[in-house]
């Protein structure tokens, strides 16, 4: 498999593990028509902060669980105009490089640039992708082939899944000095395609089913295909009867293999006609839905454009918003109705926009998380979906919530030791989570935290006091289990008394382990 190589890539390969868990800082929540300052925490998230720590800082609770992700990043085309600021030399970027890269940095082309911004985020992605979960991402012509490689080496060339072309322009002019350029790429992957088992069918509109009679008992739609002229133009198969007569009516004649493929979908009846033959009478089961196709022109960056000044009453800074239709398509396509949906470059906020909106459609459960770095996080994304969730415009709202987060202080600061301005209750959480990879939900007072795999966990830790892991503390649990990690300051059992009780001691901070 080809690889790509580029200036400071040896210093962003890994650079994921080394970027600091921050907690997040819920600011407020919004219920419907209200903001509440009370803790709510729902599920909905939206994040203002750099999204390569608010990816680190949703490990503990969401490893493994996104369902799809959907990114829009900069394109890096070296138009400073754009609130993205595309060629990536936004001050925040550039002190990032200056940071990790080091001098090597100065001499980096746009690219080397825009290569080391995209690893390490992409590789935290990969990590918060549930097994069966599936990445689209927006890119054009200015990246897409550095992006394809890249994401061959995180997520493995195998799960590649398509690079579907998106007809964002129809019509119109195009000062462009050679092609005018009308599309863009959404490159898609699975975390592992040999999981994805099912179909991914899109499905159909209510105008669509209506053509359909009626539903069974499963909720799929039939149309009945009667043999009477007139009457629902009706299927007549030129077909041997069971006592051996041809029907030969004319109306339409099919091969037999697809005649025997439409058998399958439906059921079928032989009926007596006037004439002494038999009339085929079939009743015609619908498709699970309609087949996606790689080449996208529904919907255009008119749409979007169209779609923002409806909201907004003007088209805000986002000249290159994508359409709402475009984003429904592709969770609709591959994620579930109880889906967590997942947009690390939220922009404007489309995404949850287009959640919000299935969620309404079919009575799901979908959860969407936004982060977006830039200022305009609360003045356009997170009000965005005030409006979409209360109704605008003349548009319906459709109900909803969501909780709003800044990225707060690190957990470990310098030597590694425990930031005491972090909640204690995050604290907790992280420290589980790195033990078993699994959110903690627990809220117990004391210091149990919680049980996996048959062992007990303990956090025994006061801000102002050192702990101790003695016979004292071990009165005190109450829990059973094959065995226990507990975290302490000291210990003053010794190494057999720890295997007498099947006891694993951490010191607090030195044995807390880094994401």
């Amino acid at each position: 498999m080809p690889i790509l190589n580029w200036i400071g890539k040896e210093k962003v390969i890994n650079h994921h593990l080394d970027v600091p868990y921050k907690v997040l800082e819920r600011k407020y929540d919004f219920y419907d028509d209200e903001q509440y300052i009370e803790e709510k925490y729902y599920e909905n998230k939206i994040i203002r902060g750099d999204n390569l720590e608010a990816l680190k800082a949703l490990l503990p609770q969401y490893e493994g669980k996104i369902d799809c992700i959907y990114i829009d990043p900069p394109y890096n085309t070296g138009n400073e105009k754009w609130v993205y600021n595309d060629n990536v030399n936004d001050s925040k970027i550039r002190k990032w490089l200056g940071e990790v890269v080091g001098k090597e940095g100065e001499d980096l082309s746009r690219h080397d640039k825009w290569l080391c911004m995209m690893y390490p985020r992409l590789k935290l992605l990969q990590k918060l992708l549930a097994n069966d979960g599936v990445i689209f991402i927006s890119i054009d012509d200015n990246e897409q082939a550095n992006l394809k490689l890249i994401c061959d080496e995180i997520f493995g060339a195998s799960n590649f899944i398509s690079e579907m072309i998106w007809q964002k322009r129809k019509g119109g002019g195009n000062d462009s000095f050679f092609i005018g350029v009308d599309h863009e790429y959404i490159i898609v992957y699975a975390k592992d395609k040999t999981k994805q088992n099912k179909k991914w069918r899109i499905p159909y509109s209510k105008d669509y089913l209506k053509r359909y009679k009626y539903e069974d008992e499963k909720g799929r739609y039939y149309y009945d295909t009667l043999s009477r002229p007139g009457l629902n133009n009706p299927i007549i198969y030129d077909v041997e009867c069971p006592d051996g007569s041809i029907i030969k009516n004319g109306t339409w004649q099919i091969s037999e293999s697809t005649f025997k493929k439409e058998l399958e979908m439906g059921e079928v009846n032989f009926i007596e006609n006037k004439n002494g033959g038999f009339t085929v009478v079939h009743k015609v089961r619908m498709p699970e839905g309609r087949v996606f196709r790689s080449i996208l022109n529904e919907v255009s960056n008119k749409d979007a454009a169209d779609e923002m000044e409806k909201i907004f009453g003007s088209k805000k800074e986002f000249s290159t918003p994508k359409p709402v239709k475009l984003i429904t398509d592709l969770i609709s396509l591959s994620a579930n109705k109880d889906a967590i949906i997942l947009d690390s470059f939220a922009g404007s906020g489309t995404t949850a926009h287009a959640v919000l909106n299935l969620n309404k459609e079919d009575s799901g459960k979908r959860k969407f998380i936004l982060v977006e770095m830039e200022e305009y996080a609360e003045n356009i994304t997170a009000e965005r979906v005030r409006r979409v969730i209360r109704g605008y415009n003349g548009v319906e709202g459709t109900g909803g919530n969501f909780s709003f987060y800044d990225l707060g202080e690190p957990l470990l600061i310098e030597n590694d030791y425990i930031n005491e301005n972090i909640p204690l209750n995050k604290i907790r959480e992280y420290v589980y989570f790195m033990e078993t990879k699994q959110a903690l939900y627990q809220k117990n007072d004391n210091y149990y935290l919680d049980s996996y795999n048959d062992i007990a966990y303990y956090f025994y830790y006061e801000k102002d006091s050192i702990t101790t892991l003695n016979y004292e503390f071990l009165r005190k649990i109450e829990k059973s289990a094959e065995r226990y990690v507990i975290y302490a300051d000291v210990t003053t059992l010794s190494e057999d008394e720890l295997l007498k009780y099947n006891i694993t001691f951490k010191k607090i901070p030195r044995d807390i382990a880094r994401l």
